[in-house]
């Protein structure tokens, strides 16, 4: 089997515009979340219903995802990457001219849905980009989703301060989506289809080689953990220097800046540190680093010192989901998309459980306390990293 993409267009232009839908797919995410107080308020519903809407949303995009990665083996992602794309600015228009809970609630089922789709069709699209390189480059893509993000804090704040409708700002955002992501699906490449199996082979259709389930399921489990640890991060650092050190809400600010800063920069510098050392490396030791990180800011009386410990945490989840993907696309690239699915699926449920799980435990212990689910996570990544060195298993296994 060939497993090459084929050269409808160049590797590097490919992967410019696979940059490009990572950076808008982080825009797009950012400029939501800026204005989640603003559409809090126009439609008028309480935290708690924001809450249980913020996780109609989360569980419309785990949706997405398992139906878009087989949609993206059979018809390619150069055809569902850029609708994925379109779709979501559609839909992301919505969230805008809510006026009710449930008018909110079901524009956030779209956007939830189709942020989930080009979630999966471009990591499935960044592999196949990756396999026409001489070494890894996945980990440089979600750097792009960052500073997508970073920059829609900038716009966003800008926006609100100038009094810029909610519906004009969101709309705007999605027109651009619409707009980018046809231009830069001129440029993306196809995966070539696999190749017939010769005739008077032992094996018939249905007994194919694929990956063994249960390496599926490691590998999400793994993608599980540091997701849930970066989920903890995002919701509970600056809160964790406010409620445990006794910070101003300012400072408090730092400790997720030093956690997204050092994670964006180590994202730019994981692909060349993995063409050394390969992905499990990345992974033992990144997930060693970040609970070296985490124990320190967690214990800490001092806030510099806490800071550094968020620094470090971020900087070691750095690199080792982009490996997790990888590998993950690779197992079988006749079905890239359906088992990435299951990863990146697995994963964003850590994301989003990860915040829940720890505020729950603070009913009963310290918020430092509670961050020992994360760093016990960290530590099962160390011990099952080799996962990533392991090859496919010759025997026959349904990938799902």
């Amino acid at each position: 089997m060939n497993d090459r993409p084929s050269r409808t267009g160049l590797p590097r232009a490919a992967r410019v515009a696979t940059w490009t839908f990572f950076a808008l797919n982080g825009f797009a995410v950012g400029m939501w979340v800026v204005h989640i107080p603003v559409v809090e308020r126009s439609t008028g519903i309480s935290h708690s219903t924001l809450g249980v809407l913020l996780l109609v949303l989360g569980a419309a995009a785990f949706a997405g995802m398992q139906v878009v990665g087989p949609l993206a083996d059979r018809w390619g992602q150069r055809l569902v990457l850029p609708v994925s794309g379109v779709l979501l600015g559609l839909a992301l228009i919505g969230p805008g001219l809510a006026g009710s809970w449930w008018s909110l609630g079901l524009t956030l089922v779209a956007f939830g849905f189709f942020n989930g789709s080009i979630d999966v069709a471009m990591n499935s699209h960044a592999v196949v980009v990756e396999r026409a390189y001489p070494r890894p480059i996945m980990a440089s893509f979600h750097a792009m989703w960052s500073i997508g993000g970073a920059i829609a804090a900038f716009a966003g704040a800008a926006v609100l301060k100038a009094g810029i409708p909610t519906a004009a700002a969101l709309g705007g955002t999605g027109a651009l989506c619409v707009v980018l992501s046809l231009v830069a699906g001129r440029f993306l490449l196809n995966a070539e289809p696999a190749e017939p199996e010769p005739a008077g082979t032992a094996a018939g259709p249905a007994e194919r080689v694929r990956p063994p389930l249960r390496l599926v399921w490691l590998l999400g489990a793994l993608a599980f953990a540091l997701m849930l640890s970066e989920g903890v991060a995002n919701d509970w650092a600056a809160l964790h220097l406010q409620d445990v050190l006794g910070t101003s809400a300012a400072t408090a600010a730092l400790g997720y800046g030093s956690f997204a800063v050092a994670m964006t920069v180590g994202r730019f510098a994981t692909d060349r540190v993995a063409a050394l050392v390969g992905p499990a490396a990345i992974v033992r030791y990144g997930s060693a680093l970040a609970a070296f990180g985490l124990a320190i800011a967690s214990l800490s009386p001092w806030v510099p010192l806490a800071l550094v410990g968020w620094a470090l945490f971020g900087l070691g989840l750095s690199g080792g989901v982009p490996q997790l993907f990888t590998a993950a696309g690779n197992l079988d690239t006749r079905a890239s998309g359906a088992l990435m699915a299951k990863v990146v699926g697995l994963g964003y449920v850590g994301l989003l459980a990860g915040p829940a799980l720890i505020g729950g435990l603070t009913r009963w212990m310290p918020l430092n306390v509670a961050f020992a689910v994360p760093f016990v996570l960290c530590v099962l990544a160390v011990v099952f990293a080799p996962v990533l060195t392991r090859r496919r298993d010759r025997e026959p296994a349904e990938v799902g």
